[in-house]
């Protein structure tokens, strides 16, 4: 069953604007239906993720199939996803012709890559069909001027991240790790993760990420003007914000815990909505 929840916090201390990466691009779709809502999910760590979550995360995305004009997943839907030159990571079939089903259906689904699974390409956007970003965009979202990026390397601090990213999305890095046989690359890639690990308790290190990300929009949103809306993920915190009257930040959440995910509707308030967790299928 789904529930709406409105999150706010109290303001935090400000820090600098910091650019948005290269490549920030602008995505404005003309195929969204003005009457029904975009839904926005993030970091459901397929492959991580214990089955229940797993399963409903596939039910949730049957149910925005029915009532979504466009679905964004906005970074780490897989704990792991690389296409090498003799294959992609394995485990991912039900999804993966889950996605295919919804595409097919005429509901365009964009994702959006994120820390884990960064190195999707032509597998996705041509077998699966999907709209697979690698950077930042700044897209029309019922109608909101929105900044779209799943967050990892934004904000102050993560400087050590930052440097191994640039070396983990080098060619050099990408060459390499693409010539190992796809099993072996993907144990190696769930043995560095440990994401259920990660995620079973909020340590400070979560909530200092959390509010450095929500600094970080915050003075975005100030600054840049013609923005309504900025949607990260990566926390794993979900947060929903109105920074001034109908400017709001929102952070997506993840589904390893929460299940959380965010619903823009033309001229209505974004909602957080939470898909039931007592329940294996996620009923609404």
């Amino acid at each position: 069953m789904r529930r709406e929840t409105r999150r706010t916090r109290r303001g935090i201390g400000m820090v600098g604007v910091l650019p948005l990466p290269d490549g920030l691009g602008s995505f404005l779709p003309s195929w969204v239906s003005a009457a029904k809502p975009v839904l926005i999910a993030s970091d459901a760590h397929l492959g991580a993720a214990s089955p229940a979550q797993e399963r409903a995360f596939l039910a949730w995305l049957d149910h925005a199939a029915d009532v979504a004009s466009w679905i964004i997943l906005n970074g780490d839907l897989f704990d792991f996803w690389f296409e090498y030159p003799t294959g992609t990571t394995r485990g991912h079939d039900t999804v993966l012709t889950t996605l295919r089903r919804i595409v097919d259906g005429g509901i365009p689904v964009t994702l959006m890559g994120g820390n884990h699974d960064w190195w999707g390409g032509r597998y996705l956007r041509d077998e699966v069909g999907i709209d697979f970003l690698q950077e930042p965009v700044v897209i029309d979202v019922a109608g909101r001027r929105t900044l779209l990026a799943h967050g990892d390397g934004l904000g102050r601090g993560d400087l050590g991240y930052r440097l191994l990213r640039g070396i983990l999305r080098g060619k050099a890095t990408r060459w390499t790790f693409g010539m190992l046989p796809p099993a072996l690359g993907d144990r190696m890639a769930r043995g560095v993760s440990r994401t259920g690990h990660q995620w079973d308790v909020y340590t400070e290190g979560h909530l200092a990420r959390s509010a450095a990300l929500e600094a970080w929009a915050i003075e975005r949103l100030r600054a840049e003007r013609e923005l309504d809306l900025i949607v990260l993920g990566h926390t794993h915190v979900p947060l929903l914000r109105e920074v001034e009257p109908g400017r709001w930040y929102a952070n997506t959440g993840d589904w390893v815990k929460h299940r959380t995910y965010l619903e823009v509707t033309p001229g209505c308030e974004p909602i957080l909505a939470h898909w039931d967790t007592q329940s294996d299928t996620g009923t609404p």
